[in-house]
């Protein structure tokens, strides 16, 4: 079966232990936990510095903030919690995943999907393929009935191009039900449009980090509202930003 989980990495202790290896980092601050919109950074690490990478990026995310997903951090029980359909992304460190597009290939280094019309991201909680990306065609039509997420948006949702070109975040690697799923970066449809849990810039900039992110550089992806970024920077080793007072 032509199977994607949307989700990889184990649960690690509440420090940097399980992204000390990466050397490339997508950081997104947020103002607060029900903020819909943030900045997104790019740094890439040697000799253990993080050093930025190209210029800060006005994003938008869910609709209703953010919320601590599963991810490579560990559970945290100070804040609001990632539930399916909530409309918040996923705050924490997670890997970045495959990337994926309209397209029949990308300037990536990255594992690359090319959606098909068959291609469905499973958000119904208690399916056996909740939060991964299946295609129709090998796991049966039944299979992806519910589901919300068509992948090819643009041949299913009147020409959506919010999946021109995106990856997955790698939050609820196991499936967790109810606990979210279908969490990527992807294209904007503008840049007030918030999401329903997704990191979402414009196409020139998801091209960009397309073209940059290695594999074998470890890549994650961090997004954190600014307090809780300020609290955990130093023991996290995430990189220094100027924020706002």
């Amino acid at each position: 079966m032509a199977l994607l989980m949307v989700g990889g990495g184990a649960m690690a202790a509440n420090d940097d232990a399980a992204w000390r290896a990466s050397r490339q980092m997508v950081l997104v601050v947020i103002p607060d936990w029900n903020a819909d919109h943030g900045v997104l950074r790019a740094f890439e690490r040697a000799q253990g510095q993080w050093r930025a990478v190209g210029d800060a990026q006005a994003v938008t995310i869910g609709r209703t903030g953010a919320a601590w997903g599963l991810g490579l951090n560990g559970p945290q029980a100070d804040g609001p919690q990632k539930q399916e359909g909530d409309g918040r992304s996923a705050a924490g460190v997670y890997r970045v995943g495959q990337t994926f597009g309209y397209a029949a290939s990308a300037d990536t280094h990255m594992p690359y999907r090319a959606l098909q019309a068959s291609d469905y991201c499973m958000d119904v909680s208690g399916s056996p393929y909740y939060n991964r990306i299946v295609d129709a065609r090998q796991v049966g039509e039944q299979a992806v009935a519910g589901s919300s997420e068509p992948m090819r948006r643009d041949l299913h949702l009147n020409g959506d191009q919010l999946y021109t070109v995106g990856f997955v975040i790698e939050h609820n690697a196991q499936g967790r039900a109810g606990a979210g799923s279908c969490i990527f970066a992807h294209v904007w449809r503008s840049p007030t449009d918030a999401t329903a849990g997704c990191t979402a810039m414009p196409e020139a900039e998801m091209r960009r980090l397309l073209a940059w992110l290695k594999p074998e550089e470890q890549p994650v992806f961090v997004l954190l509202p600014q307090g809780e970024y300020e609290h955990l920077r130093n023991d996290w080793r995430l990189p220094s930003v100027e924020l706002p007072r």
